[in-house]
């Protein structure tokens, strides 16, 4: 991951990461949120049986929910509700079954309406499996008023 937010222990709220990590979909494809900091978040799937696609690797569609996962969290990492505008996926390697694939994304642009982030997911041997150019919009409702 090119160029992660600084880790200065500033993790978000319990409750705001209890919200983010409460994803069905999420929760259906198995995909588990690590970490939410302002700017960053990390979550990690297995590619399991029911997450191949035809030809026996990683479908896009599971690929591509673990990448969104992310990048829901990490654009709402700053408490503000944030919804997507557009994802640009690639997909690289093949995810192969039994792999653990960790996305991670970072803010690459926030303004007060915008933001764009990157987010890469790779195997647990390095392979960079796909990556996410994504830019959501912004808004000023808070977390706490939903």
């Amino acid at each position: 991951m090119a160029d992660p937010a600084p880790d200065d222990g500033a993790d978000v709220a319990p409750a705001l990461f209890s919200r983010l990590a409460a994803d069905p979909l999420a929760d259906l494809l198995g995909i588990v949120l690590e970490q939410v900091r302002p700017g960053y978040a990390r979550a990690a799937m297995t590619v399991g049986p029911q997450l191949l696609n035809t030809v026996g690797t990683a479908h896009g569609g599971a690929t591509m929910a673990l990448l969104d996962v992310v990048h829901a969290a990490v654009s709402n990492s700053h408490g503000t509700v944030a919804v997507a505008q557009d994802v640009h996926t690639e997909f690289l390697a093949p995810g192969r079954p039994g792999d653990r694939l960790v996305a991670e994304g970072t803010e690459l642009h926030r303004s007060r309406r915008t933001a764009v982030y990157r987010i890469e997911a790779r195997a647990q041997d390095g392979r960079l499996v796909a990556t996410a150019l994504a830019r959501v919009f912004r808004t000023e409702t808070a977390w706490e008023a939903r």
